[in-house]
Order: structure tokens, then sequence, then C-alpha cells
């Protein structure tokens, strides 16, 4: 639904939280995320990570350092209906819990701190400092 949404325009603006945000400002939420931001960027809706500063992680440069938690394949693949499993033997499956959004595609990070707009690698810091 939150294609149509956005694509509609009836919704005007995108508010996610992050488990981690790195240095340069991507952030690491729920699977997910980073398909709604981009349909969210595609149709000119601000997006907006909303974080304790906690989050910020200056130690990790980008969001390819984030590590990103795999959960046990059975969550999707011992499916039942009715009592009958509905996967064939032998499918194999991946389950990241997490995605990354790339910094480009928010309009800002707002935490307790304030709302930090980009360039993120200059002003994450700066915000941290309490400047």
């Amino acid at each position: 639904m939150s294609g149509y949404m956005l694509r509609t325009g009836q919704a005007q603006k995108v508010f996610f939280g992050a488990d981690r945000v790195a240095a340069n400002g991507d952030v690491a939420n729920k699977i997910g995320t980073y398909m709604l931001s981009l349909a969210a960027h595609a149709n000119d809706v601000p997006v907006y990570a909303v974080v304790p500063t906690s989050t910020i992680d200056m130690a990790l440069p980008t969001g390819g350092s984030i590590p990103i938690e795999e959960r046990d394949p059975s969550e999707v693949l011992d499916i039942q209906i009715r009592g009958e499993r509905v996967v064939p033997e032998g499918a194999r499956a991946r389950n990241p819990a997490f995605d990354v959004t790339p910094h480009q595609l928010l309009t800002a990070i707002v935490s307790e701190k304030g709302v930090i707009y980009p360039p993120f690698s200059s002003n994450l810091p700066r915000i941290l400092r309490g400047d």
C-alpha cells in the first residue's frame, strides 16, 4: 500500500526508526525500509530517519559496514495451511531482518539533539559533539 499512497499523493512524508546509523548517514532498519525509501524518493516525498543519537556509530564508515542479522530460514520456509506444508521440499531461503537505506535517500535524520541535514558525514559528528 505504501507505494500506492506515495504515488497518489496520499502520503506527504515518510518517517521510520533505525537500529544503526553509519558515519556517512546510511541507516539500518527493519527489512523493507530501503524499498519504502526508494518509492518515496521516486515520488518526491521527503524521507526522515528518527533515531536516538545512541544509534549513531561513527566507527562504521558506511552502511556496508553495518552487520545485518540473518534470522532462521525456517521462519519463511516452515509455512503450513490447514496442516499442510506449502513450501516445496528442498526449498532454500535467506531471511535478513534488516536492510540498509543509503543516505542519499534521506531528507534528514531526526534525533533528540535536533534535525540533522546532509552532508551527514560532517553534520553527524557536529551534533554528537553538541556544536
